[in-house]
């Protein structure tokens, strides 16, 4: 008579089934992370644009309106990399002028060293002047 042996043991069968998975997860993970830093690039940009309008809108009558604008924005962008970031401040300096604040700041998601999107976080804002 031949003994005929059942497998009943599932042992290896959750690892097996982890091991398949992990990748995805880590990935998933990684790029989640990725996309938050760059969400928060990104409305760091949006918050130092509207505070330099701010300042820019105030500041009409003193003796460098633009070098106050560029300053308000990188003092709010501190936590940004001041090299990379770009300002630009424009307007007739006339009351009820419009001042334009243009920022812009490169972002890049990578996952494990693959560049997924790069490009620049691009904000501009708008204030009367004062």
């Amino acid at each position: 008579m031949k003994k005929r042996m059942h497998i009943t043991r599932e042992q290896g069968q959750t690892m097996t089934e982890f091991a398949i998975v992990l990748p995805i997860l880590v990935v998933l993970l990684f790029g989640i992370i990725q996309f938050g830093i760059a969400f928060n690039n990104y409305v760091t940009v949006t918050d130092a644009a509207r505070a330099g309008a701010r300042m820019a809108a105030v500041s009409r009558n003193s003796s460098d309106p633009v070098g106050a604008c560029t300053n308000q924005v990188r003092s709010s962008a501190s936590d940004l990399d001041q090299s990379k970031l770009i300002v630009s401040c424009a307007s007739a300096w006339t009351i009820g002028s419009d001042v334009t604040v243009d920022v812009q700041y490169p972002y890049s998601i990578d996952l494990f060293g693959v560049v997924v999107k790069s490009g620049n976080l691009h904000t501009v804002m708008k204030e009367r002047v004062e």
